[in-house]
C-alpha cells in the first residue's frame, strides 16, 4: 500500500473512530436543514429535486415544491445563500404554488463550473432552469433578492426575447445594477468620507476563509446587515447559518466579482412585463437608493407595479416576512388573473 493509501485509510479510520468530527460539506448541509423554533424558517421537503445543467458543466440544485401543474414562483437567491434562504416563503405558498428555487452556481449544492463568474454567467445559469425546469406555456413570477435581482436583470437584458414568453412578472428585492463597491455601507470605513482604497478590501474579500457563528457574529449581522432596531437574534442567527452554509471559496470568488460588476440600467431597459421593487429602508449593503434608481428607469418606461420599502435592512423577506409575503400574494394573484396594465405611462420613453 502507498503512503498515501495508508494516510487516507487511517483518515477514514479516525473519522469513523470520532463521530464529532465532520467534513465541511456536511456542516454546511447541517446549517442549511437545522430546525428552528419558527417553523417557517424549516426546510419543507422538495416535492422533486432535479438538477440544471450549463454549458459549461455546471450542475445546478433545482427543488420544486407544491402542485406541479399551478403557476410558478420561481425563486432566485442572493450572494452567499441558498434555496434554504428562500423557506419563510416557500413554507408560505407551496400549497398552493409550484415553487421552484435553485441553488446559484457554487452555493449550496451547486457546482462552480469553468467560466469567469460575471453577469453574463448568471444570466446563462438562470436561462438553463428556466429551459430545464420551469414548465413551458405555465405562468411564472421571477423573484429575485440582491445578487439574484442582478441575475434577473442580466437575464431580461441577455434573453429580452424571453422575458414575455416566460415571466409574467418580476420582483427585484434589495438589489442593484451594480455600483455596489462605491455605495455600500456595510462596511463602516468603505464609503465613509475618508474611503479606505478598495483594492486591500477586494485582497480581504478574496480569502475564502468560513464565517465564525455564535453570539458576537450573529450581532454583526443584526447591525450591519440587518435592521438592528427591529431584527430579532432569530432573523440574525437564520441568516447568519445561510451564509455560512455557502463554500467560503465560491463566497470569495463571488464577492469580488460583485464589487467589479458595472451591469448598468441596461437590464432594467430590457423588462417588458410588470415589475415590483422591494428595498430595505435600513439596508446598509445594497442602500434603498439603488432600489429607488431601478424603480425610476422602470417606471419611466411604464413597468414599475410597485415600489414597496419595508423597515427592514438587506434581508427583507426575513426580517418582515409578513408584509413580503402579502407582496408576493398580490403579484401571484394579478399576475395569474390578469389585471395588470402593461401600458406604458404617456410620454415615457420606449
Amino acid at each position: 500500500m502507498s503512503a498515501g493509501g495508508s494516510g487516507a485509510s487511517l483518515l477514514n479510520v479516525t473519522r469513523s473512530r470520532l463521530p464529532g468530527i465532520v467534513r465541511p460539506a456536511e456542516a454546511r448541509r447541517r446549517l442549511r436543514t437545522r430546525q428552528w423554533e419558527n417553523p417557517l424558517y424549516n426546510s419543507r421537503p422538495p416535492e422533486r429535486e432535479s438538477w440544471a445543467v450549463t454549458d459549461d458543466g455546471a450542475r445546478l440544485r433545482v427543488h420544486h415544491y407544491g402542485p406541479e401543474d399551478a403557476p410558478v414562483l420561481l425563486l432566485i437567491h442572493g450572494w452567499s445563500c441558498c434555496i434554504e434562504y428562500w423557506n419563510p416563503q416557500i413554507n408560505a405558498f407551496a400549497e398552493n404554488y409550484h415553487v421552484i428555487a435553485y441553488d446559484q452556481r457554487g452555493h449550496g449544492d451547486s457546482t462552480w463550473g469553468t467560466r469567469k463568474f460575471d453577469s453574463d454567467v448568471l444570466a446563462d445559469d438562470l436561462q438553463a432552469v428556466v429551459e430545464q425546469a420551469v414548465p413551458f406555456g405555465t405562468p411564472a413570477v421571477f423573484v429575485g433578492h440582491s445578487m439574484g435581482g442582478i441575475t434577473v436583470q442580466a437575464w431580461a437584458h441577455r434573453h429580452r426575447d424571453r422575458v414575455e414568453e416566460r415571466a409574467t412578472a418580476l420582483v427585484l428585492a434589495n438589489t442593484t445594477w451594480g455600483g455596489i463597491a462605491e455605495e455600500t455601507r456595510v462596511l463602516p470605513f468603505l464609503n465613509a468620507p475618508l474611503k479606505a482604497p478598495l483594492r486591500p478590501i477586494q485582497a480581504a474579500l478574496s480569502v475564502p476563509v468560513p464565517l465564525p457563528g455564535g453570539r458576537i457574529a450573529e450581532n454583526l449581522v443584526r447591525s450591519r446587515i440587518l435592521n438592528r432596531r427591529a431584527a430579532t437574534a432569530d432573523h440574525a442567527a437564520f441568516v447568519l447559518a445561510m451564509s455560512r452554509s455557502c463554500n467560503p471559496a465560491a463566497r470569495a470568488k463571488t464577492a469580488v466579482a460583485l464589487t467589479q460588476l458595472a451591469l448598468g440600467p441596461v437590464g432594467v431597459e430590457s423588462i417588458t412585463v410588470p415589475t415590483t421593487v422591494i428595498g430595505g429602508r435600513h439596508d446598509l449593503l445594497l442602500p434603498h437608493a439603488m432600489t429607488q434608481r431601478i424603480a425610476h428607469a422602470l417606471s419611466v418606461r411604464g413597468y414599475l407595479e410597485e415600489l414597496v420599502v419595508l423597515d427592514t435592512g438587506h434581508a427583507s423577506n426575513v426580517e418582515a416576512v409578513d408584509d413580503f409575503n402579502a407582496e408576493l400574494h398580490r403579484v401571484m394573484y394579478t399576475a395569474t388573473s390578469g389585471t395588470f396594465d402593461r401600458t406604458p405611462l404617456t410620454g415615457a420613453a420606449s
